[in-house]
């Protein structure tokens, strides 16, 4: 028999997409959980998929993992549809669940061992699998105890490792640090970044730092509809619209201000003391230009930076009433 992790086809390889999703809906009788969404993942990406309790996130992901069938539309994972194809598919995914499906009773090479078989794996790949996982995931030091002694950290990890086991092209990962204490939620997210440019990775969370931290690519989601799918600096770019910078200098010179304001693309300039929050077109020559100002007067330039949102501040407002679409 041979082991499904080495299955291949040329449905799975021309596409160029991980993840193709095209005009998903999903109805609960009367509630319009999902509205029509679109969006792809890349091969080897890592997205951030964002959302507010109740804006069909989860939903979403037990559609692409084929948990749950769509109203409409079309979904399919490295070129297979999800429900034509649901054995396929699921060959390519690992899913670690906001709750992991761990077996407290069991030690934990002996869980993930029992989880490779259940994905297909078989014969000798089954041990060198698991160690794999184990290694990945942390966990050599602790495989032979039992799973309800461990801490809620290293559970997390067996929950991960599970899905790591059969080598899956892709990891969907629904809250992977829930419950966490600081120094776990740290582990978890090196982890994490570890894992990047060896599978393609869909991180699902709450907690914003970490998709700022290992993130390429942000969709967020509002009321069963994409309200936002781009890198961070082109949503910052976005919900920004105009630039805003720091400057600040040792002696502000008399005059000042309108010096600053005659630049070509300061739109505004607002005076902190010897700081100013400069709003521009966005031009690419306007730092540059403020910069030789500054450094003319003689006031001593000491910084000149850009105030970029974070994501919690772009999250906030593309999610809020009447944010952008």
């Amino acid at each position: 028999m041979v082991d499904s992790s080495l299955r291949r086809s040329s449905q799975e390889t021309s596409s160029p997409y991980m993840i193709e999703i095209k005009n998903l809906t999903k109805w609960y009788g009367a509630i319009h959980a999902v509205k029509d969404i679109n969006f792809h993942v890349h091969r080897g990406e890592v997205v951030g998929f964002l959302g507010p309790n109740g804006a069909g996130k989860s939903t979403t992901m037990k559609i692409i993992t084929g948990y749950m069938a769509p109203s409409e539309g079309e979904v399919r994972v490295a070129g297979y549809d999800v429900f034509e194809n649901p054995l396929e598919v699921k060959r390519h995914i690992g899913y670690l669940p906001e709750t992991p499906p761990l077996y407290a009773d069991m030690y934990v090479r002996d869980y993930l061992s029992f989880a490779a078989k259940l994905k297909g794996v078989v014969g000798s790949s089954v041990c060198s699998k698991v160690d794999l996982a184990l290694e990945k995931a942390g966990l050599e030091d602790v495989q032979k105890r039992l799973i309800q002694n461990l801490s809620k950290g290293y559970k997390q990890r067996v929950g991960l490792a599970q899905a790591l086991v059969s080598e899956p092209e892709l990891l969907i990962l629904d809250e992977p640090t829930v419950g966490l204490d600081p120094k776990q939620v740290a582990e978890i997210r090196h982890l994490i970044q570890r894992l990047k440019g060896h599978h393609t990775i869909v991180l699902s969370t709450h907690i914003l730092p970490e998709v700022q931290a290992t993130c390429e690519r942000i969709v967020i989601i509002n009321k069963g509809q994409i309200v936002a799918e781009d890198s961070l600096e082109k949503l910052q770019e976005r919900v920004h619209g105009a630039r805003h910078f720091l400057l600040r200098v040792r002696r502000p010179s008399e005059g000042f201000v309108s010096q600053l304001n005659s630049v070509a693309g300061v739109e505004r300039v607002e005076s902190l003391g010897s700081s100013y929050e400069l709003v521009t077109d966005g031009s690419g020559e306007c730092p540059s230009l403020v910069a030789q100002v500054a450094i003319a007067s003689g006031g001593g330039l000491l910084e000149l930076r850009a105030m970029d949102l974070d994501l919690e501040q772009i999250f906030l407002k593309l999610t809020s009433q009447g944010g952008e679409r």
